[in-house]
């Protein structure tokens, strides 16, 4: 059963022969394997580009801000997954990555999403300010949480956020979507009644817009950056294993409540 309109099946990112593997168009091993770094390979398989100087640099930048936050609950669920069942590296891995949401992973893509829309308005003739200011009114109205903004732990500021744009100005880099970031922290803490804290994600989706990387991959890259930090818990979890600790500091951390027992009674 087909759904949808039908089109021609095709993908531009690879194909292998016999005596071959042929990349984006280029020959993996007589010019890739060598060559390219990963992260730069990487950009090729997503976008069928190499990067720049800039975009590689800045990429592995992004990949190092977020690949690692210590004890999360992604890592504990990866760390326990592998204490029930050793030999499964790859569902520990997946079972990581499954909870890697806005919530524990950052709002990368809907900042994205937020800059690209008022960078599209203000492309048609919209004040810049205006722009803003209606869209973070928006949210704010509307009772939701602004992308890209407060932190659990990293206050006043997050620390990554602001080497980040530190870096994009120092290297020249920081464009319009680094300037509406700003811009949007501005506004927010005047409608908000106090500064919120920017975090990792804004700065991640504007440096790389501003890059020219496109809106659809920018979830990609902490994507791919836990990857390898649950990998990096995974191999110390067969080295020093701490997920029945884990499971069973979770269970001792819960009460039990009978609602049969009068007054719904609490069991340690």
């Amino acid at each position: 059963m087909h759904i949808g309109k039908q089109r021609a099946a095709t993908s531009r990112i690879s194909t292998a022969s016999a005596d071959r593997v042929e990349v984006r168009g280029r020959d993996l091993c007589r010019d890739l394997m060598g060559r390219l770094t990963f992260t730069e390979y990487f950009h090729l398989l997503a976008t069928g580009r190499e990067p720049t100087k800039d975009q590689r640099y800045f990429l592995d930048l992004l990949l190092i801000a977020i690949a690692e936050h210590g004890m999360m609950p992604t890592v504990q669920a990866a760390r326990m997954t592998l204490a029930a069942d050793p030999g499964s590296l790859q569902g520990a891995l997946a079972a990581g990555l499954l909870g890697c949401g806005p919530v524990l992973v950052g709002t990368a893509e809907p900042c994205g999403a937020l800059l690209a829309k008022a960078e599209a308005r203000i492309a048609g003739g919209e004040d810049a300010d205006a722009v803003v200011r209606a869209l973070v009114k928006d949210i704010r109205e509307a009772g939701g949480r602004l992308p890209g903004f407060g932190h659990p732990l990293h206050r006043p500021v997050d620390p990554r956020a602001e080497r980040i744009l530190e870096l994009a100005d120092e290297r020249g880099v920081s464009g319009s979507h680094v300037k509406l970031a700003r811009a949007i922290r501005t506004i927010a803490a005047e409608l908000w009644g106090k500064p919120l804290v920017m975090n990792v994600s804004m700065p991640i989706a504007a440096v790389l817009l501003d890059l020219g990387f496109p809106v659809t991959m920018i979830k990609a890259v902490p994507l791919l950056a836990r990857s390898a930090g649950i990998l990096a818990h995974l191999t110390e979890e067969r080295e020093n294993p701490i997920g029945f600790a884990l499971a069973s500091a979770a269970e001792a951390a819960v009460i039990y409540r009978n609602d049969d027992e009068e007054g719904g009674a609490d069991h340690a």
